[in-house]
Formats: C-alpha cells, structure tokens, sequence
C-alpha cells in the first residue's frame, strides 16, 4: 500500500496551485517516500486545468481528478479519497507552501501512538503569526462568545483568564510545544485511512467551511487524540480565496458559508441541550455577525 496520499481540491486558482504542487514536489523529493498526490478540480475556468495536466505528464505520482462542477470543499476532498491508495491521508489547501516537511515523521507519530486520530503543523500566515484557524477549540457557546466580543484578545496574555477566555483558539497554549488540540485547520489535517473510513470522510452537509470542524469532533468521539505538531511547518496563503477575496460577489457567498457553517455545527451538536429560545438567539447573533462583516 501506499504510505500516504495527499489531497488537494482545486477550484480556480492556477498560479497559487501551481505554486502549492511546485513545493510539494521539491519536498518529496528532499523527504521521499512512497506516496500520491491527487488533485481533483472542481471545475476551474481558469487555465487550472491544462496547467495541472501538464505537471501530471512527467510526476508520475500526481493524479488528476476533474469535476465537471464545483463540488465544494468537503465533497471534492471526499472524491479525491476515493481515488487514493494511502495508509495515511494528508488533507492539504491548494494554498499551502511546503518546503520543509519530512512526512515519515509525521507517520512514525501515528505509530507510536495508537490513540492518536489527526494531527497538524504549525500553520503560519504571510506575517509570521500562526494561523488561529489551525489551533482551535470546540466552538461552545461560552467560546463562541468570549471571542466575538474581543475577551479572548483582551486576555490572550493573562495567566488563567487566558484559559478562562481564550478557548476558541486555545491561546493559554505554548505554540512552541507538542500538545493536543481539539480542531485543526482543513489546510493541513493529517490522518489515517482507516479512521477516515470509520467516519466517512467529511461531512457533506458543509459546503465551504466547517468542515474540518465537524471532522474533528467525530474523531475525537470515536476516543481518538488530536495534536498539534509544531516540529515542522507549513506557509498558509489564506488570503488569495474565500473572505479576502476583492470580488465583491465571491465575497459575498463566501461569507455565507462561512457563518451558515456555524449555524449547521451547532444545530447538529449543541441545540439539542438547549432550549428553542437560546438556539433562536444564537442563530439571530450569527446571522447579525454576517450582516456586519458582509
């Protein structure tokens, strides 16, 4: 069997993809191993396409997968698992920047600990500073809360409030060592094969957004640990898709799945503790939070 596969979804951005398989490649060829890489395009209008059939014909490793539509994030990851062979999965954005990982690593890590489900890097942004989508907390109300308000930025770097307010991205964490986590980013989720098959991949309901998420919690039910790894790490260019977008109309539907994913986590793990009045207000404060942003 293959060691690992390595999914990337592809939906028109040809020059950041190109960019994203460059650096792998340079990678594996520092750190080999025995792997794939599988791309599947949802259904780019751009030069994506004949770009990615191009770097196909001499990578004998990179197979291309092509959707005649946009299947969304958590769709188009779960085709490209379907067309892959690997022992462990490695979910990676079409604009993440790997230069220096060595996978076998990450491999002997899930071997050494059989509890372990997922696990991620440190994800950086362009600044420096560590992607917060990459080092997270259930969403509670509690959190949820504390974070839009600003407490978790007020008391980041006070001790014991800053586990007390700062659970949405664990910021009484030290970014500098080995510990679990309970969300890590979609942009660098590695994992095992057969826990994918246990949960059934990512769940279909989430468009865009939340997907990893959801992922998370069902590992994380099924008794499984989640870590953060910050011994290698990757570059996120989280601002050439999604909210960042300058186009007005991708902004737009971008920011409704983002905060729609909010409201599917919840209706699906927490409304059901709580009672039809505190779920209205919690939906009405999410969709408030989009009018505002949008």
């Amino acid at each position: 069997m293959i060691d690992l596969s390595i999914i990337i979804v592809s939906f028109n951005t040809e020059k950041i993809t190109n960019k994203c398989l460059v650096n792998l490649r340079r990678n594996l060829k520092k750190y080999p191993l025995n792997y794939q890489v599988v791309v599947v395009d949802n259904g780019s209008k751009d030069g994506s396409i004949p770009m990615l059939k191009k770097i196909a014909v001499d990578w004998k490793n990179l197979k291309v997968v092509l959707s005649n539509k946009n299947l969304g994030f958590g769709k188009g990851n779960n085709l490209g698992v379907t067309n892959s062979k690997g022992k462990y999965i490695l979910y990676l954005n079409s604009d993440a920047i790997i230069t220096d990982i060595d996978f076998f690593d990450l491999i002997n890590v899930f071997k050494t600990k059989p509890d372990l489900g997922a696990l991620t890097v440190k994800v950086v942004l362009s600044t420096g500073e560590i992607d917060p989508a990459s080092h997270r907390g259930f969403p509670t109300i509690w959190r949820s809360f504390t974070y839009f308000l600003g407490l978790e930025k007020i008391f980041k770097n006070t001790f014991l409030l800053n586990k007390i307010f700062g659970g949405y991205h664990l910021v009484n964490l030290n970014l500098k060592e080995i510990h679990e986590i309970d969300v890590p980013t979609g942009a660098f989720l590695f994992t095992r094969r057969d826990i994918i098959d246990k949960i059934g991949g990512f769940d279909e309901d989430y468009f865009s957004y939340g997907e990893d998420i959801e992922m998370a919690f069902q590992i994380k039910k099924l008794g499984y640990k989640i870590i953060y790894y910050p011994l290698w790490q990757m570059l996120h260019l989280k601002s050439v898709s999604g909210l960042k977008k300058t186009d007005q109309k991708i902004r737009k539907k971008t920011s409704f799945y983002f905060y729609d994913s909010m409201k599917i986590f919840y209706r699906k793990h927490y409304a059901k503790s709580h009672n039809w009045l505190t779920n209205k207000l919690i939906y009405l404060a999410v969709d408030l939070k989009r009018k505002l942003i949008s």
